[in-house]
């Protein structure tokens, strides 16, 4: 099948499945008119990109893990031990970064909240 067609099966724009060919995450064969050429294999690596891409995932990192992913119904598993400690690193880096939009959070309520406060006592006192 060709780009068009794999766009409409996996709900993936070509501007992207473009994208994950340049940074190695698919690798469709080539037609001597340089066509590129996808199969099913390919739909189902749309697929499991989609997911670690969704999960938090970097490109690179995503590269990295794709060949010790296996298919365990709607979700991915890694295979390959030293994968699943990789994987258990990104949540750690996750956690981290949602523990500083919380605090960002909190903060930008505090200042929120103050100006409000400000504006109402403007509005007794004016």
């Amino acid at each position: 099948m060709f780009i068009g067609e794999l766009s409409k099966q996996t709900g993936v724009s070509t501007r992207s499945l473009r994208y994950y060919e340049q940074q190695g995450l698919l690798r469709p064969r080539r037609r001597a008119s340089g066509y590129r050429e996808y199969d099913e294999f390919d739909v189902a690596a749309v697929r499991r990109i989609r997911i670690l891409l969704a999960a938090g995932l970097n490109t690179d990192l995503i590269r990295e893990v794709m060949p010790c992913m296996a298919d365990e119904g709607a979700i991915l598993a890694p295979t390959c031990e030293e994968m699943a400690e990789d994987l258990k690193h990104e949540r750690e880096r996750l956690s981290r970064s949602i523990e500083q939009l919380q605090a960002a959070h909190a903060m930008l309520g505090s200042i929120i909240h103050a100006g409000e406060a400000i504006t109402a006592r403007r509005g007794r006192n004016g």
